[in-house]
């Protein structure tokens, strides 16, 4: 096809690539200092990251208004400012937090048991402990102490400054024991989870999308010095846009390794950032410290479908039509790559990660995915049935 140079130029606009990413750009939106004026309900700043005291955090509200603006400062901070924030005292009364923390030691002496759960997105196997769904665990094993731990009036208040009301909690609990390596240096839940191969195929306007769609949020459970290994965050690299597919590069990760920051936390301190943040747990240098927080991913009202579609029975009942029509020649691979994709769930999540973890990526095995393997294997209507009914079985809590 014949591209003239506006329409080479549009598809620069829209579509980014792992190649155009520029560090020295990048350098320009990071390398900022946090003006404390700009946030008058901030306590502090260190290393460019604002730090609020929940108490008088949450007496700033008062009236609607100035609940507003409250509100209006929190989610400036996430967006364009340094991107993080660190709440002290989120939790005044930790003998919550110590609750929460028995209940999820009893969960990981199960695992153990058991030999499952753990898995980690960005860090190799072992170097820590992972409750996935550690949300639905704790309401089940202990609801009261569920009650009062996600009665915390910061998480609900910076939840709902970033996404608005109707927001859906999620949680994951991570404990890097002494030694556990450091994580790579990454963005979040969607695009973060996607290769640089995905990411590309997503316009620009999805790439601003996808951070206002989560919120990241770490409930400390216990003190957290440096050499316990507290998140490593890089303030405002949530700025640069193609920021998803830049972290690919090796230039982008020495930056980050050698500009990130830093900052001890105590048990019932909350940290949120927006996930677009460059970011990663640390190697817990300790001899004798369990760094234990729980991850909150806090996900949009917005991030659900209108209709409810039973796209397994959907699946098991096309397949066949595709599988004849395509030995047949009826239709082309990619007019069967098509119908798959008006047919067949397209995307891994939400899904159950102790059973269905991201093997050898960063993602599950869609419902797509798993159709398109069948095809080009040449599977039987039977067995294609029996590996959908087995992967929505996966996917259950």
């Amino acid at each position: 096809m014949k591209t003239d140079n506006s329409a080479r130029q549009r598809m620069e606009r829209v579509w980014l690539s792992e190649e155009t990413c520029d560090i020295e750009a990048f350098r320009a939106e990071v390398e900022r200092n946090t003006n404390l004026s700009d946030y008058p309900n901030a306590a502090g700043c260190q290393k460019n990251v604002l730090i609020y005291d929940s108490a008088a955090l949450m007496a700033a509200c008062g009236d609607g208004e100035m609940r507003r603006a409250v509100l209006a400062e929190i989610c400036e901070a996430l967006a364009t400012g340094p991107g993080v924030a660190v709440f002290k005292r989120a939790f005044k009364d930790t003998t919550v937090i110590d609750a929460a923390s028995a209940v999820f030691d009893t969960i990981i002496e199960e695992q153990h048991r058991s030999n499952s759960g753990g898995g980690d997105h960005f860090a190799k196997p072992g170097a820590n402990d992972r409750i996935w769904n550690s949300l639905e665990k704790h309401c089940l094993k202990a609801p009261e102490n569920f009650a009062a731990y996600y009665g915390n009036d910061i998480i609900a208040l910076v939840s709902e400054a970033w996404l608005g009301p109707n927001y859906q909690m999620t949680a994951q609990v991570n404990r890097v024991n002494p030694g556990g390596a450091a994580q790579s240096a990454h963005r979040d839940y969607h695009l973060g989870f996607q290769t640089a191969a995905v990411i590309e195929q997503y316009p620009v306007h999805v790439h601003r999308l996808s951070p206002v769609l989560t919120l990241q949020g770490a409930v400390a459970h216990c003190d957290m010095p440096l050499e316990s290994g507290p998140t490593l965050f890089l303030p405002y690299s949530q700025t640069y846009v193609p920021g998803y597919l830049a972290l690919n590069r090796p230039e982008f990760r020495a930056y980050f390794d050698e500009h990130h920051v830093q900052l001890p936390l105590e048990k019932g301190d909350v940290v949120f950032f927006n996930p677009a943040l460059f970011h990663a747990a640390g190697n817990n240098r300790s001899t004798d410290i369990r760094r234990v927080a729980n991850l909150l991913q806090v996900s949009s009202a917005f991030g659900r479908a209108m209709e409810t579609v039973d796209r397994l029975t959907m699946s098991a009942t096309l397949y066949p039509a595709l599988k004849t029509a395509l030995s047949a020649g009826k239709l082309s691979a990619t007019e069967v790559s098509n119908a798959i994709a008006s047919c067949a769930e397209g995307y891994s999540f939400p899904t159950n990660l102790d059973r269905d973890p991201p093997l050898g990526g960063l993602a599950p095995k869609t419902q797509a995915q798993l159709m398109r393997e069948a095809l080009a294997a040449g599977s039987s209507d039977a067995d294609f049935s029996a590996a959908l009914e087995a992967q929505a079985k996966r996917k259950l809590s």
